[in-house]
């Protein structure tokens, strides 16, 4: 099986509708951009990103999708940010990695939680191993600064998060 076969059978099992993907992957490619960032220059989220997110949704939901549905994936984000809490209390992950996961907990759909695991294991490897790799090369001098350069063990989620939200969303859009 070739990747482009692995990708095109991923996208056709899809759940979300495709144009709903398609207008959000739009929309929120922005505020992903500046969570990956964000998190990668100073190991935080901006509540401002995480509430951008949500905004999104809440304002283009109604849209692009029945309104029941839209109240169902609404019920998404309080579920994921109690499970956000207790994950964080736990030490397992930092609060605006828990509080990005609640905000785009809505754009995802239940029946698309198998490939959506796939996705973000394969996207935290790839973006773990990429973080590091370039922390011990020349290209780190791009961004010398960065805070997450010099933290030890921990690691800027933000950076699988927001590219796991996209890649999801890029693929629903196929």
């Amino acid at each position: 099986m070739q990747i482009g076969d692995l990708i095109t059978g991923l996208a056709l099992r899809m759940a979300i509708p495709d144009i709903a993907a398609l207008v959000l992957l739009i929309l929120s490619a922005p505020v992903c951009a500046w969570v990956a960032y964000s998190d990668l220059r100073a190991m935080r989220i901006p509540n401002k990103a995480v509430y951008a997110l949500f905004a999104i949704f809440v304002v283009t939901g109604p849209f692009l999708m029945p309104l029941p549905d839209y109240g169902w994936q609404l019920t998404h984000m309080p579920i994921l940010l109690v499970v956000g809490i207790l994950v964080n209390a736990a030490g397992l992950a930092g609060a605006g990695d828990a509080k990005f996961v609640a905000a785009a907990g809505p754009y995802l759909w239940v029946a698309d939680l198998q490939p959506l695991l796939l996705i973000y294991a394969a996207n935290l490897l790839a973006a773990f191993v990429t973080h590091r790799m370039v922390k011990h090369t020349p290209l780190r001098a791009m961004a010398p600064d960065w805070q997450s350069w010099s933290v030890g063990w921990k690691f800027p989620m933000g950076l699988s998060l927001a590219g796991t939200l996209m890649i999801y969303l890029a693929l629903g859009a196929l």
